[in-house]
């Protein structure tokens, strides 16, 4: 079986930071390399992989501001459409773009939705549904005006999340500061239930950052750590109390809260988009609604058995878990 993995170009494969769908699309590939499946990941020139590399696109326009995102993205996806004759199957994980080029060659394409940026894109995926598979990662996020192949969620190799059977008594926020990831709300529940906050992510949105998050960075009750990776992500994520994920949107996974998990650290989470997915209410976590629902709810956490949340990553988020369900997707498509 022959494979061309699509990957974006905002964020090198893997990612050194952020970039969840960067981080995705590599698991993938790498797991699908590991059992012997010819993948050619189609990605930035910077990118790593035991596959092959393909690549047009020098660095992540992300990272460099000298590439043009709209430039660089027709031509990384033009160059795996120009190969398609090479592959048994095109598996797109670059949002909608690639689905205009899918009527232009033979080969059967999968695209793994990782969200709606807008409702605006939704025609687009509604044009080709005919043409392309899509896949779903979770259910909350399956739009009622489209057909799916499946839903499949994202996986997370577990032997590189350390398991933290104590933790500490911080709370810990993780993820990009924007007012969907609730950082306000974050450093207000912390406030309220006098707990040092841990703050880890890139600023996404400057201005909401600069009014409502950077004042009450004091290096004492609230640090923030920036992006972290590798070992320290880990520690970052296991050296908590509890992972507070106060979203103000309905968002399609959360890879965060699955690696807190791993690592035995609860979610606090409020129940919207794919959360009542990954949380375990009483088990893994709780599922709040408002900021006094969380309070409530932190001065519960000790009811959690970390190893629980553990468990229930190993059991239900693994990698393997996910490269074997798009493995059969494959086959099935291909039948």
């Amino acid at each position: 079986m022959r494979i061309a993995m699509l990957a974006p170009i905002s964020w090198r494969t893997p990612p050194r930071h952020y970039g969840p769908w960067e981080l995705v699309t590599s698991l993938l590939t790498e797991a699908l390399v590991a059992r012997g499946v010819d993948v050619t990941l189609f990605a930035t020139a910077d990118s790593e992989t035991a596959g092959t590399l393909a690549a047009v696109c020098p660095r992540p326009y992300s990272e460099d501001p000298s590439i043009d995102a709209k430039v660089w993205e027709a031509l990384h996806v033009a160059h795996v459409f120009e190969r398609a004759r090479e592959f048994d199957l095109i598996h797109n994980q670059a949002d909608f773009v690639p689905l205009a080029f899918s009527r232009l060659v033979d080969t059967p394409m999968v695209t793994t939705i990782h969200g709606f940026s807008s409702p605006r894109i939704v025609p687009v995926y509604q044009r080709y549904q005919e043409r392309v598979s899509y896949v779903a990662i979770s259910d909350a996020d399956r739009h009622p005006e489209l057909r799916y192949a499946a839903t499949i969620h994202h996986g997370i190799p577990l032997d590189a999340f350390s398991f933290d059977p104590a933790g500490t008594d911080d709370l810990l926020f993780f993820g990009r500061i924007h007012p969907h990831k609730g950082a306000a709300e974050a450093i207000e529940v912390a406030k309220r239930t006098g707990r040092r906050l841990v703050m880890a992510g890139i600023v996404q949105d400057a201005e909401y950052h600069a009014r409502c998050v950077a004042p009450a960075i004091d290096g004492t009750r609230v640090v923030y750590d920036g992006p972290v990776g590798g070992e320290v992500r880990t520690r970052t994520l296991g050296g908590a109390r509890a992972l507070l994920h106060l979203i103000s949107f309905d968002e399609p996974f959360g890879l965060s809260v699955v690696e807190a998990m791993a690592c035995g650290t609860p979610v606090i989470a409020f129940a919207r988009g794919a959360m009542p997915e990954l949380i375990e209410h009483g088990v893994t976590g709780f599922l709040v609604d408002d900021v006094e629902g969380a309070v409530d709810a932190v001065a519960r956490i000790g009811e959690i058995d970390r190893a629980a949340c553990r468990a229930s990553v190993a059991a239900r988020f693994s990698v393997d878990h996910m490269a074997d369900r798009y493995l059969a997707l494959y086959r099935q498509l291909l039948r």
